[in-house]
């Protein structure tokens, strides 16, 4: 058989919470499936480390497709023509867009519909265009695949799928992601926060995110406690970040607040595993994947008591009301006081993050797209 991937956004060095998911579960799926043959589609010269098996064919479709008009054009007519010349049996797209115009079974993978819950976080010209074509793709796909309960019940009760047409394929954490020793995590604190404690948070820096709720609520902890801890921010400035870079120019205790900006994955690895908790107070999520690469790295953690997070935490930590710095704070401090707590935490962790594999995740994926045909 032959499956067709849109894999347009395998970005050397920029893989982030979509990417990953495509290129976990495609890395597995390809090798312990050799019979089949996969056609990889990218929008742009591609990384030859993304062809993961003798049996992918990478196939380059123009333009790139990083407009709502080149979304249109790349997968309603770039994409249609090579799902038929091709001979395409399934195409699979994991990044919650579609072709309209194929008649090609389709495994669409839906991340969050974020853009619903919170349209003045998005781009008006992007907003029009989510808003008009993704309930045509949910509803046009032969599956669905969606991240979470939370986002499998989104879908249906704002598109009226039939819940039988969705399935749940969780994300997973790299394997680099695990607990380091005391002598590798004292090395990592050496290096970037003068051997001191630190709470982190990972992600792309953008409203949603809700760094500055964590900006207030960091200070309010270092007021109260008058404590060495620091807070390691981890990722890009992304879309509508001037807002947060203000906050980040005015804020008392600014020296105490490490911004690393983007870092490869061996190095986050290491940084997450020698966390004393992560902190990750988002607005909403269709997963929450640093959260679960915390609970790999025996790393309890903060996070949302919104969307999908709960199911990922589980009792691995402690819940907090986005919304409210006082919540956020207060667990912070939580956290760093009660020392028999959160080793109860960690000891959570490991039984939490047992529950989300690759492995598993690309196996049921598989499952998915074969119920197409």
């Amino acid at each position: 058989m032959r499956i067709g991937v849109n894999t347009r956004l395998f970005l050397k060095g920029k893989l982030e919470g979509i990417g990953w998911f495509m290129h976990e579960t495609l890395k597995r799926m390809v090798v312990n499936h050799p019979e089949h043959e996969f056609y990889f589609f990218f929008d742009r010269p591609y990384d030859e480390s993304f062809i993961f098996a003798p049996n992918v064919t990478p196939v380059v479709l123009s333009p790139q497709a990083r407009h709502p008009v080149l979304f249109y054009i790349w997968f309603e007519w770039s994409i249609t023509r090579a799902l038929k010349k091709y001979k395409i049996d399934v195409f699979l797209s994991p990044d919650n867009y579609a072709s309209l115009s194929t008649k090609v079974p389709t495994c669409l993978v839906v991340h969050d519909l974020a853009f619903e819950h919170y349209p003045k976080f998005v781009n008006k010209t992007h907003l029009m265009h989510y808003k008009r074509y993704v309930p045509r793709f949910v509803r046009k796909a032969s599956r669905v695949v969606a991240v979470s309960e939370f986002t499998k019940q989104d879908i249906i009760s704002r598109y009226g799928v039939e819940p039988d047409k969705i399935d749940i394929v969780y994300n997973g954490a790299h394997e680099l992601y695990q607990p380091l020793s005391y002598e590798a995590k004292q090395a990592i604190k050496e290096q970037y926060t003068d051997g001191k404690q630190f709470f982190l948070f990972t992600g792309s820096l953008h409203p949603r995110k809700n760094v500055i709720n964590l900006l207030k609520a960091f200070v309010k902890f270092k007021r109260r406690q008058k404590s060495p801890m620091k807070l390691v921010i981890v990722g890009r400035m992304a879309w509508l970040a001037k807002e947060i870079e203000e906050a980040k120019a005015k804020m008392p205790f600014k020296e105490e607040v490490i911004w690393l900006g983007y870092v490869d994955i061996e190095e986050l690895a290491k940084i997450t595993a020698s966390a004393y908790a992560m902190v990750y107070p988002s607005l909403f999520e269709g997963f929450g994947i640093p959260i679960l690469e915390a609970l790999k790295s025996g790393v309890p953690a903060i996070a949302s008591d919104t969307s999908s997070m709960p199911e990922v935490l589980g009792n691995a930590g402690i819940l907090v009301n986005p919304k409210e710095v006082e919540s956020i704070a207060t667990a912070m401090e939580k956290m760093y006081k009660d020392e028999v707590l959160r080793s109860k935490f960690i000891q959570e962790a490991a039984l939490q993050s047992q529950k989300f594999s690759w492995d598993r995740s690309a196996e049921l994926l598989y499952d998915s797209i074969m119920k197409c045909v």
